[in-house]
């Protein structure tokens, strides 16, 4: 599978983006999806993660109840909804796929850069 990431951008403190995952080359809803970010300097920190038919999400703390994670399987899409967003959450966020309810993330997108001004 090919992930494509798109929706970032510049905004101000508080605003909010949509991040889009567009998957090609196989049926998304074979996939477990998740969403990473990595900070200059910092490692890439795991954000989000959605099982295969949406049932159940997983937030990290730092972004538990501004940030939620969907998916349109028909669409064969993933989404990444940012609300109140802080300059902390300045980043590349990329997406990412596995097969297995458990494992390594076998399949990654390009980065699309999220930058919250103060």
């Amino acid at each position: 599978v090919q992930l494509q990431a798109s929706g970032g951008g510049l905004v101000q403190a508080g605003g909010s983006l949509r991040l889009s995952c567009a998957a090609s080359g196989d049926i998304l809803s074979r996939y477990y999806m998740a969403w990473f970010r990595q900070a200059p300097g910092q490692g890439r920190q795991h954000v989000s993660h959605i099982t295969w038919s949406g049932g159940l999400q997983y937030y990290a703390d730092s972004v538990k109840g501004r940030f939620t994670i969907s998916r349109d399987n028909a669409k064969n899409t993933v989404y990444l909804q940012m609300n109140s967003l802080k300059p902390e959450d300045t980043a590349v966020y990329y997406c990412a796929a596995r097969v297995a309810r458990m494992g390594l993330w076998e399949y990654w997108g390009q980065g699309t850069q999220v930058t919250v001004s103060s």
